[in-house]
């Protein structure tokens, strides 16, 4: 293996200069890459040359084009139906890399197709007979279908890239890639792309790439230069009071706030529908084209608050992310860099706050020996702040009455459970049918009226 030192300096010339034909250069500014990222610069070059590749960089650093410009490249030159695979850890994730390709490769026709679960196998399976030129997937359901697919075989492949490696191992997507590996080609080129490079990782690494070239841009567990980072600490007891307090001092900031279980994200949605704010969930549990529409909604920026587990922390690039907000602490160092890299990308800059309650100062400190930065605590007045809370209190009535609503019609109605949680778009519209005059109106002002100090 070829180990390249690591990248420092981002700043490059163009990506004419590193190989790049000039159809894909057009592409790549028609979408808005102006230059090459340092994980692009290093990569791409080496790519071209037909090496095998491991990329390790931190989140937002244009890992999909660093990959996905090659492959297009090697495509024009050579084409053929099935040319390239794309492993992927959440469906999400796999649409978003499709639309990469998509958005560079118009130029050249080139064709891609989403392959995940919760979608209909016989639409897919059609899609997979048109012999598209590109397969994004989540490992999984690529294997079912290479099992159950009459026809469907990768014997044509000449590239596999495994995007989020380590997160595709940590969800135990291993022994599903290990099968996939002895059925494909072993003449092809392979891709492996991680934010970090654990044992796993470095396992998958010798199963799967010859002589690669392994280009890292950042060294160890890090968060851009650009990410404010800061933490509120208060009560327990507070914890709804302080969010919504904080919302209403970033009202019309584009937000993500993070929560760690389904459920939690389902009832912080329902509290602040009820207080007047308009916010969108995303979990685990909802269908794929309710996940891939709160994403759309709010990539529009018609819903400006996004609530969400960590099945949106990784490689999603969604433009213009103002704020993250970690409501839950999370348990590992990790996640927290990648939910934080939701924001601050591609050279811009973003804001982090987390809450942090007097069971979370061990996880804090965890965070901040591994990010290597000391985080100053974000100003609140705890007065204002618990003016809030005789509304913050009537509202987390509605939102446990309409979750337990919610939780019965689902058991009764499995097959419709997302039809009632949400028609007219993101959730709790049930919360949204309490009498006007009992519903705790929130709208950037405190009591009696007051505006917010800052903005």
């Amino acid at each position: 293996m070829t180990d390249i030192p690591t990248a420092t300096d981002q700043e490059s010339s163009s990506f004419a200069e590193l190989g790049v034909m000039a159809e894909l250069c057009l592409a790549c500014e028609k979408v808005g890459y102006k230059a090459p990222t340092g994980i692009q610069k290093e990569s791409i070059p080496w790519a071209l040359k037909g090496r095998d590749i491991i990329g390790l960089a931190q989140t937002g650093s244009g890992k999909t084009a660093a990959f996905a410009i090659p492959i297009l490249q090697a495509l024009w030159e050579t084409p053929s139906p099935l040319f390239a695979c794309v492993l992927a850890p959440t469906r999400e994730l796999a649409y978003q890399i499709s639309e990469t390709f998509e958005s560079l490769g118009a130029a050249i026709g080139a064709r891609s197709v989403v392959i995940v679960g919760g979608m209909d196998m016989m639409t897919q399976s059609i899609a997979l007979s048109k012999k598209p030129h590109i397969i994004v997937c989540t490992p999984g359901r690529l294997q079912d279908h290479m099992e159950n697919t009459k026809g469907f075989s990768l014997r044509t492949l000449k590239y596999l890239v495994m995007d989020e490696a380590d997160r595709l191992l940590d969800m135990d997507f291993g022994p599903k890639i290990e099968q996939i590996l002895k059925v494909i080609p072993q003449d092809r080129n392979t891709y492996l792309f991680s934010a970090t490079m654990t044992t796993k990782v470095a396992k998958l690494q010798r199963a799967s790439l010859r002589n690669p070239v392994k280009v890292e841009v950042s060294s160890k567990y890090s968060t851009v230069d650009k990410l404010i980072q800061n933490y509120m600490f208060f009560p327990y007891k507070f914890k709804d009071c302080y969010l919504v307090w904080l919302m209403n001092e970033i009202t019309g900031k584009s937000t993500i706030i993070f929560a760690r279980t389904c459920h939690e994200v389902m009832r912080l949605g329902m509290l602040l529908r009820a207080l007047g704010m308009e916010a969108i969930p995303l979990h685990g549990q909802l269908s794929m084209d309710r996940r891939l529409g709160a994403l759309n909604k709010f990539k529009s920026g018609t819903r400006k608050i996004l609530i969400a587990t960590d099945v949106a922390s990784r490689g999603l690039d969604i433009p213009a992310v103002d704020y993250v907000v970690n409501f839950d602490m999370p348990t590992n160092s990790k996640d927290y860099i990648h939910r934080v890299g939701r924001t601050a990308r591609a050279g811009k800059s973003g804001k982090a706050i987390t809450l942090v309650t007097q069971y979370d100062i061990e996880l804090l400190q965890r965070v901040e020996t591994t990010i290597g930065i000391k985080m100053e605590e974000f100003p609140s007045e705890k007065e204002e702040v618990l003016l809030l809370q005789e509304r913050i209190t009537e509202a987390q009535k509605i939102a446990i009455m309409e979750l337990k609503e919610f939780d019965h019609k689902s058991k009764k109605k499995r097959s419709s459970k997302d039809k009632d949680f949400e028609d007219d778009d993101d959730n709790v519209k049930a919360s949204m049918s309490v009498g006007k005059s009992k519903k705790p109106k929130m709208a950037n002002q405190g009591k009696g009226g007051k505006s917010s100090k800052r903005r």
